[in-house]
């Protein structure tokens, strides 16, 4: 047991299976470690990173070695499916990352419909394509985790969020129309991404929340596309992770149908309450990324000890890391969780 590599421990906690310690690690995406003290290391900088696959690669093992997570996280950001599907993006700077700045469509009911095949043919994905699969055949025993953009947040991504939040309630066919579409856009770039050399998928889809959807538009929207979209990926034979934001309390009897190999949430949620609720989930999370940002290792090295007693079967930042925040801290997260053994 003590000899697992990171990407057998990871898969053996996805697949409910007995392991010598929880795995830590930051997904990518939304929950992106690129942060500006690794950066200044080593020269491979964003945003730069953002279309050259090599440079991604590399800042994505930098990423790896310096801050100790055990996993690969492409890409960097949450704007590739957006761009893909025409919306225009703000591509950042060192310390902050790519925004949307003007989504393509101004209502569901405008959406252009393009061909899908096509659509993967453009803006980055083949940068992360590439990425994936340089790092999967230089470093084989650590998973590489392909990073969505889920249903709801990539629909809203692509549509002014505004109006797309209104038109789920007044123009339910075009919406679920939107996101279906979305949806089955979302499953051929996974499969590509896995094809290349990703592990796993992580999913964060931000906009999908009971505070912002309520628990009828929750199951109405979000769960029936996670589930798309998680079927899809599981058709191919490989695990998902869903990250929810915010508060839960208010959809908190949903999760179960999510069908996500292990759930990630937010600092606000207790794990411990999920955990003993719902003891057959998968739990991830959710160390407070404020906490990272503003805390001392001491701290941080508690509050980790204190989730892993709680028996939380991943460790992870709980929601996006702030660029500015202190290596020294993220070691301590990373360090304690590698000191515990079952």
């Amino acid at each position: 047991m003590n000899a697992l590599s990171p990407k057998e421990r990871l898969l053996r906690v996805l697949k409910k299976e007995k392991v010598d310690r929880p795995p830590v690690v930051c997904p990518g995406g939304m929950m992106n470690a690129a942060i500006v003290d690794v950066m200044n290391k080593t020269g491979h900088t964003l945003p730069k990173a953002h279309h050259d696959d090599r440079l991604m690669s590399e800042l994505s093992n930098d990423v790896h070695q310096y801050t100790g997570f055990e996993n690969f996280g492409i890409p960097f950001c949450m704007t590739v499916e957006a761009e893909v599907l025409g919306s225009e993006i703000n591509f950042g700077t060192l310390a902050c990352e790519p925004k949307i700045q003007k989504e393509v469509f101004d209502s569901v009911s405008a959406i252009h419909y393009k061909d899908i095949q096509s659509t993967l043919k453009s803006g980055r994905v083949e940068t992360i394509i590439n990425a994936g699969y340089h790092l999967s055949k230089r470093f084989p025993d650590i998973p590489v985790i392909g990073n969505l953009t889920g249903p709801i947040s990539t629909a809203a991504s692509i549509v002014d969020p505004m109006p797309f939040l209104k038109e789920l309630r007044k123009d339910r066919e075009n919406a679920h129309r939107a996101i279906d579409y979305v949806t089955d856009f979302l499953i051929e770039y996974a499969k590509l991404m896995l094809q290349n050399g990703a592990t796993l998928i992580s999913v964060g889809d931000p906009t999908a929340t009971g505070e912002i959807l309520g628990p009828k538009m929750f199951e109405e929207y979000a769960v029936r596309y996670l589930n798309k979209l998680i079927d899809g990926i599981h058709s191919l034979n490989a695990p998902v992770i869903v990250h929810i934001c915010g508060n839960m309390n208010r959809v908190k009897h949903l999760i179960p149908k999510i069908k996500s190999d292990a759930i990630s949430t937010d600092a606000l949620v207790n794990l411990r309450l999920l955990k003993e609720e719902f003891p057959f989930l998968t739990t991830m999370g959710n160390l407070s990324t404020f906490l990272l940002e503003f805390g001392t290792p001491d701290k941080v090295s508690v509050q980790t000890e204190r989730l892993i007693q709680d028996g939380i079967d991943i460790l992870a930042p709980a929601c996006g890391l702030s660029t500015s925040s202190s290596l020294e801290n993220i070691r301590a997260l990373t360090d304690t969780v590698k000191e515990t053994a079952f």
